[in-house]
């Protein structure tokens, strides 16, 4: 690279890396130091990853910059009577000579160009973000994923829900750049799902006609067997599996969930019903907003486990009766679940079923455990004056649940203290208030409301076939609440 004012800056770059490379080598503990300076050396590695993660954004930024500014120098040296195949030819030459630039594949070459472009010209606050080091590379190629197809409004609405705090109705709970990856996509396509121009109800039923059954063979005698399915269906499929497989779990069973879990399923498919293999009935835990429910509007349902579904398909489950299926109803304002109040130190079923609505999973940070069986939990201990109310409980998985809770509330799961006494917050649901139509097509014997946008409290005697529904246990208490 010849010395310019890119070279320059990257030669710095890379000279203060090498020198924090040599600090942290001198500062390696020796064998009988003192404590305290051995937990001021792991606060200075907490903070080295710190800083070296939003080096790895920054440096990323850059990347795409040049990337972007290649693209146009290149476009700029085109003739302009080159014809179609020649302006190709030039496409193809560069996709191919960045390819070898980066050591990298044509085609992840040619992806990467495509995201470049989607930053520099559609995400400013994507990029922005990136140069400034508070989101990774990888959720800003999640924002170019999951904004591709929309129009121009809505992926400038996206954007500002996450990466603007001042944005009506921006992203509760931790910033984007604090949520892993893998659960920032699921809030990212919850939010699309929500936003899109085209109904989830005509998306759905062009998807569906694209379900298949695959089959991928694997090393050593393996194989993958995947089926792309409507989310119900397959959600109650792995939920139902999971199940049979924990009831097969004790002291004399050899295999773990996962190996139990694939075995239980093989069973099922190749014998239809296996002997010894318990076969519960499919749990599948389904918020519909009330207004869906009546019809009035076309707003998705929230599947556990899953995100945004059809309306058709959560009305579906209301009159195929599903065995645990909770009809639970939504404040009208803001889209949260109602509230349950308790007094007994025991946790009851109805209390765990809250807390899998607030937290969706396990509420550490970055843990995906959805397990039916988390381990509810008090954060200030009951013979210490703790109260058994959602505020003061949390539903961690048995891998954290050692670690200190802190500041829940009725809406938010609890953040976190490690060992080191460094907080960490957890993500929040992204509950959004409901659609709320301007005519809406009132039942006729249901009372007025006193005010726009409020239900009685008995709104759930005038919902369609409620005896279809299998009801939550203490219902009572929901609507009390």
């Amino acid at each position: 690279m010849e010395s310019t004012a890119a070279s320059d800056a990257l030669d710095a770059v890379a000279a203060s890396v090498a020198a924090l490379s040599r600090h942290i080598k001198s500062a390696r503990p020796a064998g009988g130091a003192p404590s305290d300076l051995l937990r001021q050396l792991a606060d200075d590695c907490l903070d080295g990853l710190t800083e070296a993660s939003r080096l790895e954004a920054k440096t990323a930024a850059l990347k795409v910059q040049l990337a972007a500014t290649l693209v146009e120098a290149t476009k700029a040296m085109e003739s302009p009577s080159a014809s179609p195949q020649e302006r190709c030819a030039t496409d193809m030459a560069l996709v191919a000579e960045v390819a070898c630039v980066l050591t990298i594949s044509e085609r992840t070459a040619g992806a990467f160009l495509h995201e470049a472009r989607q930053l520099t010209t559609a995400l400013p606050l994507t990029l922005a973000s990136l140069q400034a080091g508070t989101i990774s590379w990888q959720h800003a190629r999640i924002l170019v994923d999951e904004t591709t197809g929309l129009d121009r409004a809505a992926t400038a609405g996206l954007e500002a829900h996450f990466l603007d705090p001042d944005a009506e109705n921006a992203a509760r709970g931790c910033p984007a750049g604090e949520l892993v990856p893998s659960r920032f996509r699921a809030k990212a396509r919850t939010w699309r799902e929500r936003h899109h121009s085209v109904s989830i109800e005509k998306r759905h039923q062009a998807s569906a006609r694209d379900r298949r059954l695959e089959f991928t063979p694997d090393r050593d005698g393996m194989a993958w067997l995947s089926a792309y399915l409507p989310a119900d269906a397959a959600a109650s499929i792995w939920n139902r599996a999971t199940a049979a497989a924990r009831a097969l779990q004790g002291p004399g069973e050899s295999r773990n969930l996962s190996q139990l879990r694939a075995d239980t399923a093989a069973n099922w498919l190749i014998a239809g019903v296996a002997e010894g293999v318990p076969s519960p009935k499919a749990q599948v835990l389904v918020t519909v907003p009330v207004l869906t429910l009546m019809g009035a509007t076309e707003e998705p349902a929230m599947l556990d486990g899953y995100g945004p579904i059809p309306p058709s398909m959560a009305r579906r489950l209301v009159a195929d009766g599903a065995s645990s299926f909770h009809r639970v109803l939504t404040d009208p304002a803001s889209g949260t679940p109602l509230e349950i109040g308790r007094s007994s130190h025991r946790v009851p079923n109805v209390l765990r079923q809250w807390l899998r609505l607030r937290d969706g999973r396990c509420p550490f940070p970055g843990c995906n455990n959805q397990s039916l069986d988390n381990e509810a939990d008090h954060a200030l201990a009951w013979h210490e004056g703790g109260t058994t109310g959602v505020s003061n409980l949390s539903q961690p998985c048995r891998k954290h649940h050692g670690w200190q809770p802190m500041d829940a509330s009725r809406d938010a799961p609890p953040g976190w203290m490690a060992q080191s006494g460094r907080r960490y917050i957890s993500e929040e649901q992204d509950w959004e208030p409901p659609w709320q139509p301007r005519d809406i097509p009132w039942p006729p014997d249901l009372p007025e409301p006193a005010q726009p946008g409020e239900f009685p409290p008995d709104i759930g005697a005038y919902l369609p076939d409620p005896a279809l529904v299998d009801p939550l246990p203490d219902w009572e208490m929901w609507l009390a609440a």
